[in-house]
Formats: structure tokens, C-alpha cells, sequence
């Protein structure tokens, strides 16, 4: 059983490191992987826009950096205190290393709610479709 409130504590930590200058609008994530390992990620803008990347991508480039692809469930937290959802880049990157992961959307440390990757980018384009 996954233990979503610690996940979403660990994003709420993260949150607190946020580079956000230009929005004031703080996201924070924690992943779990098939081996029980977390790894956090907060948004960190950049005045050119473009460059900026969110918490969920932070976090999950920081499982893969540490050699870990098998991610199980995704928590995301945001500093607004309202269900904050992942980008579709977002989406997209976690399809990439599972359609099966789980995503936590937390309004606070106690609110959230649980969905499916496949529930929030149905029609999703993935390594099968380049074979």
C-alpha cells in the first residue's frame, strides 16, 4: 500500500526550495519508484520562459538520474491550496516510464485526490508507437 500522505509531505518540502521569481506560484513533487525510493523535484523558472521546468519533471529526472525507471506514484502539491494538475509535458514524461503510475493531487497535506496516468492522457503517445 502506498503511503500517500508521506509522498505528499516530501513534495510539500520540496516546495519550499521553489525558483519561482516571476509566477510566486510554488509546486513541489515527490515520486516513488518500484523500490521503494522517493525522489522530489520543485519548479524552477527562468526568465527566458521556455527554459523553465516543472516540479513532477524535476523529480522524476532525478529517480532517472539515480538509475531508477520503474516509477509507481507521482504526488504534486502547489503553494495556490487548490488541486493542481500536471502539465501535458508532465503527462507526457511520466507515460514515458509507466502507464500505469499513479498521480496524487493534493489541495493541502490532508486533501487529495488519487488518479491514473491513463485517466489524465487517455489517447497517450509512448515507445510502442514508434515500434
Amino acid at each position: 500500500m502506498i503511503d500517500y500522505k508521506s509522498l505528499i509531505e516530501k513534495a510539500y518540502n520540496a516546495m519550499q526550495n521553489s525558483h519561482s521569481p516571476y509566477s510566486n506560484f510554488k509546486v513541489g513533487a515527490c515520486v516513488l519508484t518500484k523500490n521503494k525510493k522517493t525522489y522530489t523535484g520543485t519548479n524552477i523558472e527562468n526568465s527566458s520562459f521556455g527554459a523553465t521546468v516543472c516540479a513532477e519533471r524535476v523529480a522524476i529526472n532525478n529517480a532517472v538520474a539515480s538509475g531508477e525507471k520503474d516509477l509507481l506514484c507521482l504526488a504534486i502539491i502547489s503553494s495556490n491550496n487548490e488541486y493542481v494538475f500536471p502539465c501535458g509535458i508532465c503527462r507526457q514524461t511520466m507515460i514515458e516510464f509507466s502507464d500505469t503510475m499513479e498521480v496524487v493531487v493534493a489541495k493541502s497535506l490532508t486533501e487529495y485526490k488519487v488518479l491514473k496516468i491513463k485517466d489524465l492522457l487517455p489517447y497517450y503517445f509512448s515507445a510502442k508507437d514508434i515500434k
